[in-house]
């Protein structure tokens, strides 16, 4: 039987390599990723399509640490876990959320950081390294400890 502490840190680690395992590769389509932050119904469905399916990466991620571990986890409190964890992606990849929460928390200037960033032809320089990425991830890192939490409770 694992301590509480250890199986907490099985359920995080799983959790994390899903999630960015995920929400980078196969936890969204091309599409979603583009629009899952429209303030449309589609964009809507887009956002719900790759939480639904992060969600399924996660829960498989958790299925398969549970069958080598051996460790036991409460269907209830993994599904409250997942759910958690769901809601609160959702609500950062809508975009525009994240955006007003950054700026009514002081970290406006730092979303927008790297989004005018220009190459020296004066051409937009494509990288991932912007303000608004590092605070959804970050957002998202935090969820997953709460989602662990809860799932171990």
């Amino acid at each position: 039987m694992l301590s509480s502490a250890a199986a907490f840190a099985a359920v995080f680690a799983a959790l994390f390599a899903a999630h960015s395992f995920g929400d980078h590769w196969w936890g969204q389509t091309h599409t979603q990723a583009l629009g899952k932050g429209a303030r449309t119904t589609r964009g809507r469905w887009h956002c719900a399509g790759h939480v639904l399916l992060l969600a399924a990466h996660k829960a498989a991620f958790l299925l398969l640490m549970q069958a080598v571990t051996g460790l036991h986890l409460s269907p209830v409190l993994l599904s409250a876990g997942l759910l958690v964890d769901a809601v609160s992606h959702y609500w950062a990849d809508r975009r525009f959320t994240l955006a007003a929460l950054a700026q009514a928390t002081g970290k406006g200037e730092f979303y927008r950081l790297g989004t005018d960033t220009v190459t020296a032809d004066g051409t937009p320089a494509v990288h991932l390294g912007t303000g608004a990425y590092a605070l959804d991830q970050s957002w998202h890192i935090g969820w997953l400890f709460i989602a662990a939490l809860i799932i171990t409770a």
